[in-house]
């Protein structure tokens, strides 16, 4: 299904993908008790000899503020070094995704967090398109968002992401391309495994982070970039109801990166969506280094 990268990051060093393997009884493939990142990364369009990854230092930031919620004290700096390691190992020849992430690496039965071994390890995978670029259909979903009162959801953690498997695959298997998840309080929350956007009146609307959304880094790249466009942006609850008559909806993650949505439920939107192009093509030419605005968002990486 995937063309994984040959090399993995494993145990403090670089292996081969296929010798970096764990025990079936390691703690975290039962109790969920991992943290985990994702980035992208391409070749340089204008120099063969660099891969680009796009907000690396704020990747790593998030990865080690998650390691936080296991227990696991690791810096942000040895993340970086080792995901620049990892690349340059690899040396890929097309649009890529890296997958650092941290776990308890302990084998035993007792759901915890402490006296436990935890590790850290990367692989990557080359990857295009995630979700289609001419736009998706989304349902509802019929399963809620958690609450931070009992998940850590300012962490990128994987039990987390049972929700989001059962939500995909109810949207997938009723015809639709992706779901929508409210939150405890009926409002929108975000969709399996990204943040949305609306656009009303010109102005683009979001859930905040009292919705009990991810702090998605490509979702603060979005707001960034409106903001520096001039376009109004306005976090704040989100209604259904909302989803149904605006201007625009899209979607956004680092997988995806910007997504508009064609369909919701039985209710089309707007094939006319300057807004979502406006802000893929940016952040496409970011990506890219094409952009000398936003440069200090790109690291670029000689191979």
């Amino acid at each position: 299904m995937y063309n994984f990268l040959p090399f993995a990051y494993f145990q403090d060093k670089i292996v081969p993908f296929e010798e970096a393997t764990i025990s079936i009884a390691t703690h975290a493939l039962h109790y969920g008790t991992l943290a985990f990142g994702g980035m992208r990364g391409i070749p340089d369009p204008q120099d063969p000899t660099q891969i680009l990854l796009f907000r690396l230092d704020r990747h790593c930031q998030r990865l080690s503020q998650s390691g936080k919620f296991i227990h696991y004290d690791i810096s942000a700096e040895k993340i970086k070094t080792a995901i620049i390691e990892f690349v340059k190992k690899n040396q890929p020849t097309t649009s890529f995704y890296i997958r650092p992430f941290v776990f308890t690496s302990d084998l035993g039965i007792a759901p915890r967090l402490h006296n436990i071994d935890k590790s850290f390890a990367i692989y990557g995978l080359e990857l295009g398109d995630y979700l289609s670029p001419e736009g998706v259909s989304c349902r509802i979903s019929s399963w809620c968002r958690q609450e931070d009162i009992s998940f850590p959801l300012r962490g990128k953690i994987s039990a987390a992401y049972i929700t989001s498997s059962l939500a995909k695959t109810e949207a997938v298997e009723s015809g639709f391309d992706e779901a929508i998840l409210m939150n405890s309080q009926g409002k929108v929350s975000e969709a399996s495994g990204m943040n949305i956007f609306i656009v009303r009146n010109g102005k683009i609307i979001t859930p905040g982070f009292e919705q009990d959304i991810l702090e998605g880094i490509t979702r603060d790249s979005v707001i960034k970039i409106a903001q520096d466009f001039g376009i109004p942006v306005v976090e704040r609850p989100v209604d259904k109801s909302e989803l149904l008559i605006a201007d625009e909806v899209f979607l956004c993650g680092t997988a995806a990166k910007v997504v508009p949505v064609n369909r919701i439920e039985n209710y089309y939107l707007p094939e006319h969506r300057p807004i979502a192009e406006k802000l893929r093509e940016k952040l496409t030419a970011i990506t890219e280094n094409r952009d000398p605005d936003y440069r200090d968002w790109v690291y670029p990486i000689s191979i």
